[in-house]
Order: structure tokens, then C-alpha cells, then sequence
């Protein structure tokens, strides 16, 4: 129990002290022992990457899960440490809803035709954007998560012990230079005339206790330079690491954009084939804002056009009825042709394309004129236009 209160006790009073010392620094009464340029430069780092890094988390978080109230519930989840139940996605919910109407309405009609392929899309979507969630939880907001409550805080602590272990260096200066102040008037000789010799005694015993007091704060403010040495390199070192977090970070974000655009991607694909498929439908009008007509014959060209799926085209190129002939007729560039492997397999909607194989390679180049979303392809003797989403392009 003696121990515990003269531990407190001693706690007590360097807290006095360091209050005592931060405030006279405040008011401009205490000299204050300055980091060197190069420290400055790593802490002000240091805070902007933390600033930075909580901004592009929470924005991220939002752009993940725009809801806040299941951002909350994720949040509170992740504190129990339970694993967070499976959320339908917008997609799913709107595609679940669409089958619905077709099942009520007619499965038949060419609107309950036309919902059940449009639910059958969104469903896809909804599943793409459910594993680009995942994907970039796991490989740029958990870094970032982790940077924060692991590595920055073990930051915090060592800078608050850095700047405690300051606070107590210049208390031992304070004190050395109060000291030997008080010394240096303690020594002084005084006049024979006015003092008395009683007075002698008296100024050589506080000469002697002043002398034990500066040889004490010396002693106390080689440990305290000792101390706060050690904690500024360490805390230098973790400072250090930040280049580390960078790099790391860095990688992250890669890992990001690589996840984005391959979920971009998909969903380009899944709505390129739900056009293709709407198309299809007798009846059906894609791309169109035209105000309904009176049904035509069915050897009008008007309703060959408009019942025709809507896919992009090559500029500067014939119709898919003669652009068959046009390709095969083009030779490819001297220069200019590269490889590319191909990422989903693709159906050809007419002649004029090129039907691919996931994971193949095929030559592809640009023809003056064109699309930029669609190249050239070539496989042995065959070539084809292609879509440039389809293709990942090598050097």
C-alpha cells in the first residue's frame, strides 16, 4: 500500500509539472525545446496521410453502401465482431419486383416478355455489384482500416509519450537555470560593513544547499535528455514507416480500380445483351421516343428498322449485310496490330462480327474511322469486329 501511494504520489506530481510547464509555454514564460525541420516534415506527413486516408474511407464506404443506416448496422457489426448478414442489393430487390409484375401481369404479353428479361439482367447486376463489394472491402478498405486502427495508433501513443518526455526535458532546464540563478546570489560576497557575521554562516550553508540542488537538476537533465532521445527516435522510425503505408496503400488502390473496372465491365456486357435480346422481340422498340403508331405491314421497312437490335456500329463502314464482304476485303495495317486476350466469351450479332472465346488470343488493330469501342479482330482466316470491353489488350 506504501509503494501504490508513493507511486501516486510521484505520478502526481510530474503531471504537476508538466501542466505547470505546458502553460507557462502557452503564455510565452518557458522555453521550448524545437524538433528539428526534418521531424516537423514526417509529423505534418503523418496527419495529412491519416486526414486523407479517413476521408477516402468513409467516401468509399459511401460509395459502396449509400444507405447510412446500413453503414450503422455494418459498423456495429464489425464492433461485436459478428459477421454481417447478407444484404440484397438494389439490383436484386428491382429485379425480384419485375419477375413479380410478369408472373401478375403475363408471362406471355411482350411487356411481361420484356420484364422477365429485363429482371433476368438486373438480378446479373445485382450479383456484380454484390462481388465488387466484396472484393473492394477486402483489398482496399480493410488495408486502410487497418492502417488506422493499428499502425496510426501506435503512432498517437508514441507521439503523446514524445511530447511528454519534451514537457519533462524542458522542466529539468526550467529548474537547472532556477538553480543556478539562486547559486550564483547564494556565493555572492557580502559587505563587511552592513552584515553582521552571523550573516556568513547562513550564506555559506544555502551556497552549499544550491550547490547539491544544481548538481541534482544536472543529474536530472542528463536522464531527461536521455530519455526524450530515445522516444524521438523512436517515434522518428514509426514516422519513417509512413513511406511504407504509401507504398502499401498504393497498391490497394490498384487492387480498386482493378475490381471497378472489371464490375464495370460485366454490367456493360449484361445491359449489351439485354439490348441484343429486347431486340429480338417482335414488337419491341429499343432506342426509340417516338409516340406509338398504328401497326405497319410486315413487309414495311419502317418496322424492319424499328423492330432491328439496337448495337453500335463501325463509322464509316457498310451495313452488317455488306460489311462482311468490306472486312474481308481490308487488309491490316503494317504497323499498329497488337494481341489481346479475350475476357468473356461473345456471341457475334451479325456476319460483320467476330465471335470470341474467353481466354483466347487474337490479333486485333483500328481502322481509320471507326468506333473507338469496337476493333478489328482476326483468328486464323477469320475477322470480325469486337468489342473493346471484351478484349484486354497485350503488349
Amino acid at each position: 500500500m506504501d509503494f501504490n501511494m508513493k507511486k501516486l504520489a510521484s505520478d502526481a506530481g510530474i503531471f504537476f509539472t508538466r501542466a505547470v510547464q505546458f502553460t507557462e509555454e502557452k503564455f510565452g514564460q518557458a522555453e521550448k525545446t524545437e524538433l528539428d525541420a526534418h521531424f516537423e516534415n514526417l509529423l505534418a506527413r503523418a496527419d495529412s496521410t491519416k486526414n486523407w486516408t479517413e476521408k477516402i474511407l468513409r467516401q468509399t464506404e459511401v460509395l459502396l453502401q449509400p444507405n447510412p443506416s446500413a453503414r450503422v448496422e455494418e459498423f456495429l457489426y464489425e464492433k461485436l465482431d459478428r459477421k454481417v448478414p447478407s444484404r440484397v442489393t438494389n439490383g436484386e430487390l428491382l429485379a425480384q419486383y419485375m419477375a413479380e409484375a410478369a408472373s401478375e401481369l403475363g408471362p406471355s404479353t411482350p411487356y411481361g416478355k420484356t420484364l422477365v428479361k429485363v429482371s433476368e439482367a438486373e438480378k446479373r447486376l445485382g450479383a456484380a455489384e454484390r462481388d465488387f463489394t466484396h472484393a473492394a472491402s477486402l483489398s482496399f478498405l480493410t488495408p486502410l482500416r487497418d492502417f488506422l486502427e493499428g499502425d496510426w495508433k501506435t503512432i498517437s501513443k508514441e507521439r503523446r509519450l514524445l511530447h511528454n518526455r519534451r514537457l519533462d526535458l524542458d522542466a529539468c532546464k526550467a529548474r537547472l537555470k532556477k538553480a543556478k540563478a539562486a547559486e550564483a546570489k547564494a556565493t555572492t560576497v557580502p559587505d563587511f560593513q552592513e552584515t553582521r557575521p552571523r550573516n556568513y554562516i547562513l550564506s555559506a550553508s544555502a551556497s552549499a544547499l544550491w550547490n547539491d540542488e544544481v548538481d541534482k537538476a544536472e543529474q536530472e537533465l542528463r536522464v531527461a535528455q536521455t530519455e526524450f532521445d530515445r522516444q524521438a527516435e523512436v517515434t522518428r522510425l514509426l514516422l519513417e514507416g509512413i513511406s511504407s503505408t504509401h507504398v502499401n496503400h498504393l497498391r490497394c488502390l490498384h487492387e480498386f480500380v482493378k475490381s471497378q473496372t472489371t464490375y464495370y465491365a460485366q454490367c456493360y456486357r449484361h445491359m449489351l445483351d439485354l439490348q441484343k435480346q429486347l431486340g429480338r422481340f417482335p414488337g419491341t422498340f429499343v432506342g426509340t421516343t417516338e409516340p406509338a403508331s398504328p401497326p405497319l405491314s410486315s413487309t414495311s421497312p419502317t418496322t424492319a428498322a424499328a423492330t432491328m437490335p439496337v448495337v453500335p456500329s463501325v463509322a464509316g463502314l457498310a451495313p452488317p449485310g455488306e460489311a462482311a464482304l468490306c472486312l474481308e476485303e481490308v487488309a491490316p495495317p503494317a504497323s499498329g496490330t497488337r494481341k489481346a486476350r479475350v475476357l468473356y466469351d461473345y456471341e457475334a450479332a451479325d456476319s460483320s462480327e467476330l465471335a470470341l472465346l474467353a481466354d483466347e488470343l487474337i490479333t486485333v488493330y483500328s481502322l481509320p474511322g471507326m468506333d473507338p469501342d469496337w476493333l478489328i479482330g482476326e483468328r486464323g482466316n477469320k475477322k470480325g469486329k469486337v468489342p473493346v470491353t471484351y478484349l484486354e489488350l497485350l503488349s
